[in-house]
């Protein structure tokens, strides 16, 4: 038996503890003594032995088939990117020798870019890093600076946390677009290290990162409480950097003519002109006066 994380196994297990009973259409009789659906009662649901389904969960046969994979993704109610990612765990590829990471370099040409948008914009690394940022974008949070990781900030810092008034849903979004960006390297010495880290200080980040959960971190509104301006909604747009491993530009944008824009414009007035180039905007927050009535 290999000595190679059980990823697999620990996926499924994971997944079938949140899935309920009544979810699965199975009676519930009597007292259950574990959370979610039972191990045979996900074999049944998936057509098959509970002594296969046990030997996967174990570890002990860790290359089933994609119609496998494929039943136990339908039982555990898993959406797109969550099914994808189950496939990619039993897909029974060679598994690469452990390199230290190298440092991600941001494009010549998405840096500029970054420097000249009249918008919040950032680049957001594999890991979360924040690689480049312009001068606005650090004006909305202090926090958005080079080197910063986003994921330590947004569940080790109050200050950031209170910027978003859905911090729950953004706080589970955002460990399972991790998961998604990492992949089936969790054993990658980044990964190992900030989530450990994370998992150690973080009680909430600790109970996210067991879920498994996985999902694209795509384009929405967002809401963000700024302690200046106060509430603004801006559409928040992710678009991957070609020639790079998980890069992603993400920008910032109200909708026109909106409240939101009166105040991003504001705040934009407040700062120096040209934009700062990235990896120059560390300055703090911009002494910002409250709009009337916000």
């Amino acid at each position: 038996m290999t000595d190679e994380p059980n990823l697999l196994g620990a996926y499924v297990r994971a997944r079938r503890e949140l899935v309920t009973p009544e979810q699965a259409g199975i009676p519930v009789l009597g007292v259950r003594r574990v959370p979610g659906l039972r191990r045979e009662e996900v074999a049944m649901l998936a057509g098959i032995s509970a002594d296969y389904y046990l030997r996967l969960e174990q570890g002990r046969d860790r290359n089933p088939s994609v119609q496998v994979l494929e039943s136990l993704a339908r039982v555990l109610r898993l959406d797109e990117d969550a099914a994808a990612y189950l496939l990619s765990l039993g897909a029974g590829r060679p598994r690469r020798r452990r390199r230290r990471p190298r440092k991600e370099t941001v494009p010549p040409g998405i840096a500029r870019l970054v420097s000249a948008l009249p918008l919040p914009a950032l680049v957001e690394g594999r890991y979360f890093d924040v690689l480049a940022v312009n001068a606005l974008a650090t004006a909305l949070s202090p926090r958005l600076t080079v080197g910063a990781n986003r994921l330590r900030d947004a569940f080790l810092d109050p200050a950031e946390q209170a910027l978003y008034p859905d911090w729950a849903d953004a706080g589970a979004g955002m460990v399972a677009g991790f998961r998604r960006s990492v992949g089936t390297e969790t054993d990658d010495p980044r990964v190992i290290d900030l989530v450990g880290e994370l998992s150690l200080a973080s009680p909430e980040f600790s109970r996210l990162w067991a879920r498994h959960d996985v999902a694209a971190c795509e384009g929405a509104a967002k809401h963000i409480d700024h302690p200046q301006l106060g509430l603004l909604r801006l559409n928040r747009e992710r678009l991957g950097v070609s020639g790079t491993t998980g890069q992603t530009l993400v920008v910032y944008h109200p909708d026109p003519d909106s409240g939101s824009a009166e105040k991003l414009a504001l705040l934009a007035s407040t700062l120096p002109t040209p934009w700062a180039r990235p990896g120059t905007s560390s300055r703090p927050t911009p002494n910002v006066p409250r709009i009337p009535g916000v």
